[in-house]
């Protein structure tokens, strides 16, 4: 029995290790790049976080919206992005209250 557990488990384990290396992000080659205009900063990016739940829904149905703005100007928008997305899903204010017995 301790044999057959190993062969299921070693698929399992390359198929895990597989779908997390493909969840890796890469550089973005549109980094610093304008489209035409200028590049996404800081207030975008805050921007971009808190309408992404609805830009992901356009994203589904067409294709000239996407969530998340390759054209950016690197960390900054990236810290935007992150703080208006947080800042829209309650961002760790849940987690503050205090319990009432």
């Amino acid at each position: 029995m301790r044999g057959s557990m190993r062969w299921i488990l070693v698929p399992v384990l390359v198929v895990l290790a597989v779908g997390l290396a493909s969840c890796a992000a890469g550089p973005n080659s549109q980094q610093g790049l304008p489209d035409g205009g200028d590049v996404a900063g800081f207030w975008l990016g805050l921007w971009h976080g808190f309408i992404a739940p609805v830009s992901f829904v356009i994203s589904l149905f067409t294709d000239n919206v996407s969530v998340y703005e390759v054209h950016n100007s690197g960390n900054w928008y990236d810290f935007g992005f992150v703080l208006g997305a947080g800042i829209l899903f309650g961002g760790g204010g849940v987690g503050s209250k205090r319990w009432r017995h």
